[in-house]
């Protein structure tokens, strides 16, 4: 057994290492990216916009490429006055979000209040779905159940493999609606000293995604403005454009007229990547190290000397990364970043973490410095950098922050999904072969 997997996996490595000249001969594009780093265009989307950048075309008509502050828009809505309203108003804002992404249009007052209700009619789970998450194998992870109980969903749906819109819209709403219960519940169940159906209470419909999940969690009713800063997560999370890696994953699902639970698992399935969802699980993790190893937090010589060791390959994990810094599309700044580092604060001194709070900000003011000398890029803090901190501050444990992430993101994914559906063609890029000429088959008997 171990010698024929060791074979295949000396074969694989063998036949399937690039030659980086047929790359460059070919003019392929790895990762459907632009030798720029930027993303390569596939499709047209009118929900979700990120702009890092900026074109201005020059009298001699050249195009100049000039990085501005990050902005994310949704379905032409700047994120951030979306967030800044709801907070002026004293409200939450993440149904209005997803009602946007869905529909493409801001709800009035009547429209939003139908459609809390709708949200949380839907969000209680059936006695059957309740039973598969109590049976649920001890090992399992949270990404894994959440993309288990997605998928078993569809035993609940009569129509389950219909691409009508009219079913499409229903099933994207009550995935919507249930992710929050699903993953309070497959956490709990994993605390439970003796599995029971009783003790996976009912969500009140009254309550909104962030009130849900927080009060399933803690078993309370949470603060005010912990519930406040959940939700504008949410909405920071919620979409970012088709090109990030599970929303175009559930696109080219979604494209082969897949049902609406596979397309969702496969969000769900690439989210559960560390290089995708995972990424403020790792800034937790460097900064624990940073915490034990650095003495004096606010000494920056002594947290620049660390970081540099960091980028060096000679501390944490030697991968020379210094995680939660660089993105995609920002380099100025990303906005969701920017409002986590104005008002996190508050949440860090409830939580008895002001020290730790100005350690993360330190790092965020020297790390893209260090970047910039050592490797001449432009770098700027991301979302991340500070998103597992905010979650800790909440009393909300590690394993839980990716479905978290997926929590949000459902919206966009089925907006997406839609959007898809309605444009109607199947996705189908082309590969390049790497074999320079036809081989001949050898019969079985003249192979050794």
């Amino acid at each position: 057994m171990e010698a024929v997997l060791k074979k295949v996996q000396e074969l694989a490595l063998l036949h399937d290492k690039l030659d980086p000249r047929l790359i460059k001969e070919k003019q392929i594009k790895l990762g459907l990216r632009n030798e720029d780093g930027t993303g390569v265009f596939v499709g047209i989307t009118s929900k979700g916009q990120v702009i890092g950048y900026e074109k201005i075309t020059h009298g001699d008509g050249k195009v100049e490429v000039k990085p501005v502050p990050g902005k994310l828009m949704y379905c032409g809505y700047d994120m951030a006055d979306i967030v800044r309203q709801k907070q002026i108003e004293k409200r939450l804002g993440f149904e209005e979000t997803v009602f946007l992404l869905l529909t493409g249009e801001l709800p009035n007052r009547r429209d939003l209040k139908a459609f809390c209700q709708l949200l949380g009619k839907k969000r209680a789970l059936p006695a059957e779905m309740k039973e598969m998450i109590l049976a649920r194998p001890k090992h399992d992870d949270m990404m894994g159940s959440l993309h288990t109980m997605v998928s078993g969903m569809h035993l609940f749906d009569k129509n389950a493999n219909s691409t009508n819109l009219a079913d499409v819209s229903r099933q994207c709403i009550d995935l919507i609606a249930k992710f929050p219960t699903i993953i309070a519940y497959n956490y709990l169940t994993t605390k439970m000293d003796r599995k029971d159906l009783k003790k996976l209470k009912d969500p009140n419909p009254d309550w909104s995604t962030a009130e849900t999940f927080l009060t399933l969690l803690h078993g309370k009713t949470p603060d005010p403005d912990m519930i406040e800063l959940f939700d504008t997560m949410l909405i920071f999370h919620a979409e970012h454009g088709g090109g990030n890696n599970s929303t175009f994953s559930t696109r080219c699902v979604s494209s082969s007229g897949a049902n609406t639970y596979m397309a969702i698992c496969a969000g769900i399935g690439s989210l559960s990547g560390h290089l995708h969802g995972g990424a403020n699980e790792a800034v937790m993790r460097m900064m624990a190290d940073i915490k034990k190893k650095v003495k004096d937090w606010e000494n920056e010589d002594e947290l620049t000397d660390y970081l540099t060791a960091i980028l060096d390959k000679k501390v944490g994990d030697k991968s020379g990364k210094i995680y939660g810094i660089g993105h995609a599309v920002y380099t100025v700044s990303d906005p969701r970043a920017v409002f986590l580092e104005e008002t996190a604060g508050d949440l860090a001194a409830k939580a008895g973490r002001e020290a730790e709070f100005e350690l993360f900000k330190r790092i965020a003011r020297i790390a893209p410095k260090l970047v910039k000398e050592k490797k001449g890029k432009t770098v700027c803090i991301n979302v991340d950098f500070y998103s597992g901190f905010v979650y800790e501050c909440m009393g909300i444990p590690t394993e839980l922050f990716t479905p978290i992430f997926a929590m949000a993101r459902v919206a966009g994914w089925s907006a997406h999904r839609i959007e898809e559906l309605v444009q109607g063609r199947i996705i189908r890029p082309s590969y390049v072969t790497s074999l320079k000429a036809k081989k001949n088959y050898i019969p079985l008997f003249n192979r050794g």
